[in-house]
């Protein structure tokens, strides 16, 4: 999960084509901050851990809602989209059926609490599902959580890109440069995937990976998050930017990378 904090620390700055669609930039620096993408990692990790690894879909559900909802309204400003600041407000807490590219960036952690790459697709599933509920909402959780667990557990590039194309639809034909000449702000899972996953695909350590995604342009942010969280699980580590993100992010917010790496020595 530290891999799509980090990413999404990184890309921040660059959101809204505020880079120039180049690899070449310091990677973490003073203008650089956390946003949503951080803010419901860390509380989909809190959620699924109050839950329990035996815990049952209802019990997930719950509490990885309950956290959302806990972190998202103790950091309002982070830079939610707009119908996630509604469900954020509201009373009744309603699924509506995006297909937005948060149920992606946020699910990294559940790639590493689960032991089986069958329970972990069904608990991306759920997390997904509790805002995120169009088919392609979930698509994109549980191929992000897929690819990373698969990654973590030792599979190669070539393994991971064709249970990719057998198990979902998305288009990796484009090369990263060509990806970068039709840059573009869409905030789909069904855009952002393809380009997180080329990046990765593409990418040769983790810090090469989030260049990759970062340079694209658009919502370097997530795109970051997403590749950064897929690079971690592939390559072990995230660069070692770990105490540049620690000195960025909330207190409280680092209190719970420290149990997630507790509890599951990840």
């Amino acid at each position: 999960m530290l891999g799509a904090i980090i990413g999404d620390i990184s890309g921040s700055r660059f959101e809204f084509d505020y880079g120039n669609l180049t690899k070449v930039f310091e990677f973490i620096n003073n203008d650089c901050d956390y946003t949503d993408d951080s803010v419901m990692t860390v509380a989909i990790a809190e959620g699924i851990m109050n839950a329990g690894k035996m815990a049952d879909d209802k019990t997930i559900y719950h509490e990885v809602e309950k956290a959302m909802i806990k972190w998202g309204r103790r950091y309002p400003y982070a830079g939610y989209g707009h119908n996630f600041d509604k469900w954020l407000k509201s009373k009744t807490h309603r699924p509506y059926n995006s297909y937005g590219n948060g149920s992606a960036m946020r699910v990294s952690a559940v790639a590493y609490y689960y032991e089986s790459l069958a329970r972990t697709i069904e608990a991306a599933r759920i997390t997904a599902e509790i805002t995120h509920n169009h088919p392609e909402g979930i698509k994109g959780a549980t191929c992000t959580a897929a690819v990373i667990y698969l990654g973590r557990n030792g599979f190669s590039k070539e393994e991971i890109l064709k249970y990719v194309l057998e198990n979902y639809d998305y288009d990796l034909h484009e090369t990263i440069e060509e990806m970068r000449a039709r840059h573009e702000h869409v905030e789909s899972c069904m855009d952002s995937l393809p380009k997180a996953l080329r990046s990765f695909f593409a990418g040769n350590s983790y810090e090469d990976v989030v260049r990759n995604a970062i340079s694209l342009g658009g919502d370097t942010d997530t795109l970051a998050a997403i590749a950064g969280a897929v690079a971690e699980g592939y390559y072990g580590n995230v660069g070692g930017y770990e105490e540049k993100a620690r000195a960025i992010l909330p207190k409280d917010m680092w209190e719970i990378v420290e149990r997630f790496k507790k509890e599951t020595g990840k």
